[in-house]
């Protein structure tokens, strides 16, 4: 006898898209203007930081334009802070939804994770796009390395998202410790400086920061890559894959206890 029920496997994707909706209304409401906010506070953000520091520091490690110089280094920190700060906080959000048996917490935050990937990729053009065409003479940009970047951000950050989410589970105050940690990663992940320009001492240092990597392929992809070849897809991945597959283990076997997060 054939088994009429539907695999829930099968309505997986349904489940995501219906939870990246729900996500959508809840952060940016019903209507386009809170979207276009979502958008124009990073944007308005990156601009303000990029003139200060342009006053401080006129000529950029790379090309001509600090704004682009810092753009190119905020962008993808951003995008993989977001992510990991959306998903720790996203089981507590939306732990009502873990009643229903068809949601499982992993839908959770691949919902969550999509969206802020989303976001963030409509943020990278709204800064890049306009920079560029705003130059006398803009770089000879090469997508691929854009792209790369950006992907690196992604899977990083819902790596050490999802990670962060399992232990916050377990121990509430890891948000805190997190907020800690995670303060010091800003000065030492290259937005400010380039791997290039530091001695090989700190360059071979620096290199086991994954984040100065996803920094280093958006650089390659705007000014041309690194001769000395600073960036690993591979070593970012892995660790992506190893907080992701840690952190999913992780909430499996406390899927009994997200409720009462």
């Amino acid at each position: 006898m054939i088994d009429a029920r539907p695999n829930p496997d099968r309505r997986r994707p349904r489940i995501i898209a219906a939870l990246v909706l729900r996500e959508t209304c809840a952060r940016f409401g019903r209507s386009w203007g809170g979207y276009a906010w979502a958008l124009a506070e990073p944007v308005g953000g990156i601009a303000i930081l990029s003139l200060a520091f342009a006053l401080i520091a006129p000529k950029p490690p790379l090309g001509s334009s600090f704004t682009l110089f810092y753009a190119t280094g905020i962008i993808p920190f951003l995008m993989y802070n977001s992510l990991t700060t959306a998903l720790m906080a996203a089981l507590q959000a939306n732990r009502g939804l873990l009643s229903y048996p068809v949601v499982r917490p992993l839908d959770i935050l691949v919902a969550r994770a999509l969206l802020e990937t989303l976001t963030h990729l409509a943020v990278a053009a709204a800064v890049l796009v306009p920079v560029v065409l705003a130059l006398p003479r803009p770089p000879a940009m090469a997508p691929e390395g854009i792209a790369l970047s950006l992907g690196l951000a992604a899977a990083l950050g819902t790596g050490t998202g999802t990670f962060n989410a399992a232990i916050a589970a377990i121990f509430p105050t890891w948000r805190q410790v997190w907020s800690v940690l995670n303060r010091p990663v800003f000065i030492i992940s290259g937005i400010l400086f380039t791997a290039r320009g530091l001695p090989d001492d700190l360059a071979a240092l620096l290199w086991f920061n994954p984040i100065a990597h996803v920094v280093e392929a958006m650089r390659d992809g705007v000014f041309g890559p690194d001769p000395d070849a600073f960036v690993s897809a591979p070593y970012v991945l892995f660790i992506a894959a190893t907080l992701f597959l840690a952190g999913a283990i992780l909430i499996r076997g406390q899927s009994g206890k997200m409720l009462q997060i």
